[in-house]
């Protein structure tokens, strides 16, 4: 990974290419909605029985350098530095360094320090998807393009909160690089581009045909993976094509196939009877030692001062996917039509299909759950609380009840490019379009489970509670699969996302100073999009145990976008960029109208020497899942209650309120009225590079995010909650009391959950205010010798200078990088060498990630390297073979501090040492 920072050396490579392939009607459809539809038809119609290709920009004549477009500006420039700092990982590197896939090569770039919760964070709203957070300002925060497009948003907002792009479903064969630009860019793609821009480069051009073929396993067991990847090109007279299909396997990996997580210190509750108004568990005969076997054959009786119950240390492991099972099918296929010299027509698809499974609850029954969770029985004349914790022996295994998604993605391009006849402008006219379904197969309850267990219901008592009058031998009775299959079902959602783009650009060059030409570029869009989330309708009809309500929820918007920018060289050593953009979005019966614009200069003293800088406004429009989110509920899988931890002086590793599932009810409301957010960012570099074998480079960024959207994580509010109900923060600032209102408890008095959360509201609000500031080095040095072979050395480093942000206008700044709960990264360190020699080419690349917040927050975890190694021998011209090992050293980052799980979940990885064999063969070249 490398920054680009050859200042001083004329590129080499082509201009960019993007290049698409038409698909059938059928699969079009979900994209190609009501908007655009005459020029849509117009386009298909063009290109429906015909294959197409295009390059980006037409190419000046022979006889000048070829132009390359580079990741923040439109102008194709016959040198690859700018005004801003461009980090490239190339295919190559994706491999050398061990990283798994497209999406494992952006989350460990030094740029990325925020924290995410991904696919194999355990439970989370999105675990088919992953994304990033650059400099740690959220996913919403940083726009993700496929060749320069946009892709449509994950259906499913991320924490239930924002809109993002799923990364985890992009074919590594088909990745020729990707860009990652540092700042502010709205002035050049519009909203979403305020942390930074990640542009994935698809390849353009191949030989013959490549059969890839990929194992891997995990040291420690479970886990493993395997990939086959064929591409291949197919060239007529003026007509290039080319075709990549991959097609990928991974196992999953549970809590209890790591032995540091494979029980619980305090075993959690399986089954028990309590009575309500004492807080007493009342004795369930020798039931615990009958059922001692399941759990396998870690259920016990569990003693405590209120009583005792059964109970299993091997529960929440048993049930905890540290890292989901996957199957995953990609096609893309890209294709140019040269019809003369300067009219290219190009075509390219891309669809994938990803089933995705994982567990993250098991399967249990509280008593009338659906009314305060406990019922009068009317045989012992007593409130009583029952509940049960089906085994695996008694569902038919552990993965009976596990989530299933099967998500479904397409993506188009259509278009012609070329030089407009008579003139010297170049032009792209273009129709792209993405759309991506998810369907989710939930395993619930049936709403005759009460029965079930508790016999007829006889009624309600004054205060509404429902009456029973059980048989205490039924709670205790070991289930069949066959009772289990009578008593739970599964519900059936659907959730969708399009999007759709139609754009003209056009570049020139418009006159000539003695320093150079005048550029400049050009660009109109217009574009549509949509998104369902469309829950089972069982789920409302009282078909499943449950009494809250899923609404549908669907929303649109359109968009109308005008940009130009200009390039100046002012002087030999000094040249100037300014670009202005204007987007004006119509959604929910309003319009939300911004204008942006950016700056850069670049500065060379010497051939040797640049100094850059550059300064932007950005923006972002509000998330589409705020505007349209009607009055949304649900629970969370876990929930820590910190005040009730800290009010009863209980560490948090040992709380009884620590990591409970389920976890507290949420509210979450949408907005129509919301602003979109503004940013501002600055850029101070310099780059020295005095050879090709040489260079070296230092950033310095500052973003500013004001009107920020604020739907915090419910984990943050209640930490908060916790610093000010103790008189760590001032409880009579506005966050606190924006704090305490948002979390609803039931009174200290109650009958039953006396003090316990009742519900955590989440609505969203324009209030925040949000600015960090970091720098970024980046080195490389080559070294060629006669008798060793070649060396490349790289090494690339960011660490955040500053983090500070504040909820409402009138509080004051907090410090996010002193904030002990804040998990962002501080500072990330890439080092890599690469030596070749002969036939093999051997490369070590150690991450270092800097110091995080341990789980219970009152101290950091140190610093932590890991290694990976890989060899490729080049057995032939068509052959040759890889030996990847990531995580040599076989390192687990240990955190005790805030209990099971006992690791850093989000921020390290359990899975230890991984190793895969990687085959791959060209032919027909």
């Amino acid at each position: 990974m490398q920054h680009k920072t050859h200042s001083c050396h004329p590129a080499t490579r082509p201009a960019l290419k993007l290049t698409i392939k038409p698909v059938l009607k059928t699969a079009l459809k979900p994209v190609l909605k009501p908007v655009l539809k005459p020029i849509t038809a117009c386009l298909l119609a063009l290109f429906y029985s015909q294959t197409y290709t295009s390059t980006a920009f037409a190419q000046t004549a022979e006889s000048k350098p070829e132009a390359v477009v580079i990741t923040g500006s439109r102008i194709p420039r016959a040198s690859l530095e700018g005004p801003a700092a461009v980090t490239i990982i190339t295919a190559e590197e994706i491999t050398r360094q061990g990283y798994k896939n497209v999406y494992d090569a952006i989350n460990n770039s030094v740029q990325n320090s925020g924290f995410t919760q991904g696919e194999d964070f355990g439970n989370t709203f999105t675990p088919s998807a992953n994304t990033i957070s650059l400099r740690g300002l959220g996913p919403n925060h940083t726009l993700i393009l496929l060749d320069g497009r946009r892709m449509a948003d994950f259906p499913i907002a991320y924490e239930g909160t924002v809109n993002f792009t799923n990364l985890a479903n992009i074919p590594s064969n088909i990745v020729e690089r990707i860009e990652i630009l540092n700042g502010g860019a709205s002035a050049i793609y519009g909203s979403d581009a305020i942390a930074g821009v990640v542009n994935i480069i698809l390849k353009k051009q191949s030989q013959g045909y490549n059969l890839n073929v990929k194992l891997g396993d995990t040291d420690r067991g479970g886990g493993s993976n395997k990939r086959v990847q064929l591409s291949g090109t197919a060239n007529v007279d003026q007509l290039r094509s080319l075709f990549s299909l991959e097609y990928s396997e991974r196992e999953p990996l549970r809590a209890t196939q790591r032995d540091f997580m494979a029980s619980r210190s305090t075993p959690s509750a399986t089954l028990y009877r309590k009575d309500i108004k004492s807080g007493k568990y009342l004795d369930l005969g020798d039931a615990c030692s009958q059922l001692s076997d399941l759990f396998e054959g870690t259920q016990i009786s569990y003693k405590t001062s209120k009583g005792s119950y059964c109970a299993s240390p091997r529960l929440s492991p048993m049930h905890w996917s540290v890292q989901t099972k996957n199957q995953s099918l990609n096609f893309f296929s890209s294709s140019n039509l040269d019809l003369n010299a300067d009219t290219t027509l190009f075509a390219d698809i891309l669809l994938g299909k990803n089933k995705t499974e994982n567990d993250t609850r098991s399967p249990s029954w509280v008593s009338s759950s659906t009314n305060q969770s406990y019922f009068w029985n009317k045989n012992s004349n007593a409130y009583e609380a029952w509940s049960k914790v089906f085994a695996p022996e008694e569902i038919n295994g552990v993965n009976r009840f596990n989530r299933l998604w099967d998500d479904q993605s397409a993506g188009i391009n259509l278009g012609i490019k070329g030089v407009i006849p008579g003139t010297h402008w170049n032009y792209e006219a273009a129709y792209s379009a993405s759309a991506y379904r998810s369907e989710n197969v939930a395993p619930r309850t049936l709403a005759n489970i009460d029965q079930f267990f508790l016999g007829p219901k006889l009624g309600l008592d004054a205060a509404g509670i429902a009456i029973y009058a059980p048989d205490p031998k039924r709670l205790t009775q070991r289930l069949t699969p066959a009772e289990f299959d009578q008593i739970t079902s599964a519900s059936r959602s659907s959730d969708s996302s399009r999007t759709q783009t139609l754009s003209l650009a056009v570049n020139t060059e418009l006159w000539k100073l003695p320093a150079g030409a005048v550029k400049t570029a050009a660009i109109a869009e217009i574009g549509r999009q949509s998104f369902d989330n469309l829950p089972d309708p069982k789920i409302n009809q009282g078909v499943f145990n449950t009494v809250t309500k899923s609404d549908d929820v669907r929303g649109s918007r359109q968009r109308y976008a005008l940009g130009a920018e200009v390039y100046v060289p002012l002087l030999k050593e000094v040249t100037a960029s300014l670009a202005g953009r204007y987007d004006d979005y119509h959604f929910a019966g309003r319009k939300d109208g911004k204008l942006t614009y950016n700056g850069g200069l670049e500065i060379r003293p010497t051939s040797e020497l640049l100094l850059r800088a550059n300064y932007a406004t950005s923006f972002r429009a509000p998330d589409m899942n705020y505007i349209f989110k009607a009055r949304g509920t649900g629970y969370y899988s876990s929930t820590t209650d910190y005040y009730r931890c800290k009010a009863e002086g209980q560490e948090l590793k040992d709380c009884d309120y620590a990591n409970y599932s389920p976890g507290a009810n949420y509210v979450q409301f949408g907005s129509p009225d919301l602003k979109s957010e503004k940013g501002k960012s600055f850029g101070l570099g310099v780059v020295w590079s005095p050879s090709n074998q040489f260079d070296v480079s230092l950033d310095y960024w500052n973003i500013k995010i004001s009107d920020m959207v604020v739907n915090l994580s419910a984990d943050q509010l209640l930490r908060d909650e916790a610093d000010c109900r103790t008189g760590k923060r001032d409880i009579g600032s506005s966050l606190c009391a924006d704090t305490i209102n948002r979390i609803k408890r039931y009174p200290k008095d109650a009958l039953s959950h006396a003090g316990e959360i009742q519900e955590i509201w989440v609505n969203p609000i324009n209030a925040a205010y949000q600015a960090t500031s970091g720098i970024d080095i980046s080195g490389k040095y080559q070294l060629k010798t006669s008798a060793y072979g070649s060396f490349i050395v790289k090494a690339n480093y960011s660490k955040t200078l500053s983090k500070k942000s504040k909820q409402f206008e009138g509080d004051a700044l907090y410090d996010d990088l002193a904030d002990l709960g804040n998990s962002d990264w501080r500072d990330k360190l890439i080092t890599s060498i690469n030596w070749v020699k002969g036939d093999f080419s051997n490369t070590l690349t150690v991450t270092r990630y800097g110091k995080i917040p341990n789980g219970s927050g009152q101290y950091y975890l140190s610093p932590t390297g890991i290694a990976n190694w890989s060899t490729v021998y080049q057995a032939n011209k068509n052959l040759s073979v890889s030996v990847i090992v990531n995580n040599v050293l076989n390192k687990i980052k240990y955190d005790y501090s805030g209990g099971w799980p006992n690791y850093p979940v989000g921020s390290f990885s359990p899975v230890g040492r991984q190793g895969w064999v990687e085959v791959n063969y060209k032919f027909g070249a």
